[in-house]
């Protein structure tokens, strides 16, 4: 009985074994077989070291193929602990090539890690030195450094690319998807120690090039508008001036100016402008003590952290979509649009001008003092009649007069492709007044961007249909295949045609024989608006002198705006503002001529 019994035990251990014998087999064919590429891709991967190949980011072009946006070969050095027989070396060679701090080379050289990467953007000759100590463990790879071959030119309209290519601020970054292409990758074997193996070879998989991005800008007319800007600039000792030059029919953007500018190439380092520190001082009036904060001259390295960055923000901050101001009378053009649509004004209208009007308990002053007398409603334009076009303003209404504003697309932004756009600071619809509604009638009390202003301008004379303003036409290939064309959207009816006809004539005669002759050229027909507007807070003595233009007045093809802020001495956007137009014009018209405006 004992033997049956051992003789049973002894056949189930067999089968047992042999159950788990073939289940070890089956699993080992299924390893071997079924997961033979999964596991292989495994080894691979712990013999292999990647390192990534920057593709070349896409082009910035202009309407005439000028390229404003490039690329530089540059290197990115690094090194393998594992593959170093000679650190000590490694890392005398690299603090002297790449003028860096021992300890900092040192940190990086002893670290147990795939790669350290010890420094990009290097110069490839440079590079190409470190390359022939033909050091075991150190790598040079070659990649890209955005270049800028107009430095300054366009600064804050362009924007610039970070240390990975990828953009930051500007068209960089809002087209980013279309220029940054395809990473690429080197591929080299070692052995279990991490140790390159040299009959292993090397793979390649080759980085694919970003596309060309094609911009409506003109480097000629955005040459010339910054020359012209940093002129007024120096002259009136102000503390920036902006131009902007846009074509009428299509919102495509010829120039786009905002000095001081910076240099895209170096676009970390403060200009002069911006190198300053707030300190707090304390004079004293009539016996009291008066605290202030003023600004004193510093270099980059007394700024603190927080300031440095307040700095940068401030210098690559594009003013003519970023920031809002008080337009003043170039507004007039609004109200007067409002006014023909409406219904209330026409331009056979007469007025009397005594030099201010009452409203509710408010006295509000024509910039003429003695006031205009008689005058119909082209003549007070021409005139920039406050107690006029307060008036105007009157007649049609707040509820009415705020259906203008989004009938003419105030309320919301313009759509230009440029990151951070502001839309307008307006009152409440409930919170318009009397008082409130006769300032907005001549440009105060709200805040506008410039382009807003200028585009809001456009769609009035250009029978009444509002364009998107914008800088990217299509994006093409290496080979300039394109590759996609953008589309944007138009509004029509902004106004009716007739309205549209009449501003057009209105705003011909302010530049023929009122107080925008200073933009007047023998042989064009120009039409405008000049403005005078006070910063905030009121009496601060700081002013924003502005003039809105356009050409051929009786058929608009491009229309520009200049904004001078805070200028010294002569402060008035008919003395300072309209001549800068009128040199503009002057300079561009007859070359948008030959090019047909195209």
């Amino acid at each position: 009985m004992y033997k049956t019994f051992h003789r049973k035990k002894i056949v189930v251990i067999f089968l047992v074994c042999t159950a788990m014998f073939l289940g070890l087999a089956a699993r080992l064919v299924y390893l071997m077989i079924g997961q033979s590429e999964y596991y292989t891709e495994k080894a691979e991967d712990l013999h292999e070291r990647e390192r990534s190949i920057k593709a070349a980011r896409g082009r910035i072009l202009d309407r005439n193929g000028v390229v404003l946006a490039d690329n530089r070969t540059v290197c990115t050095v690094s090194v393998i602990h594992s593959q170093l027989t000679e650190p000590e070396k490694v890392v005398e060679m690299l603090c002297s090539e790449l003028n860096l701090e021992e300890e900092y080379v040192q940190k990086r050289v002893d670290k147990y890690s795939a790669i350290e990467r010890i420094k990009s953007n290097v110069d490839k000759e440079t590079g190409d030195k470190i390359r022939a100590y033909d050091l075991d463990g150190v790598k040079v790879d070659e990649d890209y450094k955005r270049y800028y071959p107009y430095d300054s030119l366009a600064s804050k309209v362009l924007g610039f690319t970070g240390s990975d290519n990828q953009g930051i601020v500007g068209l960089e970054v809002i087209y980013d998807k279309y220029l940054e292409g395809t990473e690429g990758t080197i591929l080299t074997l070692t052995d279990a120690k991490g140790v390159e193996l040299a009959e292993g070879g090397e793979g390649r998989v080759e980085p694919i090039s970003g596309n060309d991005l094609n911009i409506s800008m003109d480097v000629n007319i955005q040459t010339y508008a910054t020359q012209l800007a940093e002129q007024v600039m120096e002259t009136k000792q102000a503390d920036g001036v902006s131009i902007l030059v846009m074509r009428v029919k299509d919102g495509e953007l010829l120039a786009m100016v905002n000095v001081p500018e910076f240099n895209l190439n170096d676009p970390y380092t403060l200009t002069d402008t911006w190198l300053y520190r707030e300190v707090e001082t304390e004079t004293q009036e009539y016996g009291e003590t008066v605290k202030s904060i003023v600004k004193v001259p510093a270099t980059q390295e007394e700024l603190t952290e927080k300031e440095y960055q307040d700095r940068l923000n401030g210098m690559w901050r594009n003013g003519t979509i970023n920031d809002t101001y008080e337009p003043g009378s170039t507004f007039k053009i609004v109200t007067a649009a409002a006014g023909l649509e409406e219904g209330v004004v026409t331009t056979k209208d007469s007025f009397s001008c005594p030099g201010y009007v009452i409203v509710e308990d408010r006295k509000i002053r024509c910039h003429k003092v003695g006031g205009h007398g008689a005058e119909n409603f082209v003549q007070a334009t021409m005139n920039s009649c406050n107690p006029v076009f307060v008036t105007v303003g009157l007649r049609i209404g707040a509820d009415r007069f705020y259906d203008y504003f989004e009938q003419f697309g105030l309320l919301g932004k313009t759509g230009v492709d440029l990151p951070g756009e502001a839309a307008t600071i307006m009152h409440k619809r409930e919170a318009i007044g009397m008082v409130e509604l006769a300032t907005v009638s001549f440009g105060q009390s709200f805040q506008i961007t410039p382009l807003q202003l200028m585009v809001t301008a456009a769609s009035i004379v250009n029978d009444g249909t509002r364009v998107t303003p914008h800088f990217g036409v299509k994006v093409t290939d290496e080979e300039g295949n394109t590759v996609e064309v953008f589309q944007y959207e138009q509004k029509e009816n902004i106004v009716s045609e007739e309205t549209s006809a009449t501003m057009r004539y209105m705003l011909e005669q302010v530049v023929e024989n009122g107080g925008g002759k200073n933009a007047y050229i023998e042989g064009y027909r120009i039409g405008g608006k000049t403005a005078t507007s006070q910063t905030l807070p009121r009496g601060s003595g700081k002013y924003i002198a502005s003039f809105l233009g356009f050409a051929p007045a009786d058929d608009p093809e491009v229309i520009a705006i200049c904004i001078i802020n805070n200028p010294q001495g002569t402060y008035y956007g008919g003395q300072i503002a309209a001549p800068v137009v009128r040199q503009l014009f002057e300079n561009i018209l007859s070359y948008l001529e030959k090019i047909n405006y195209n």
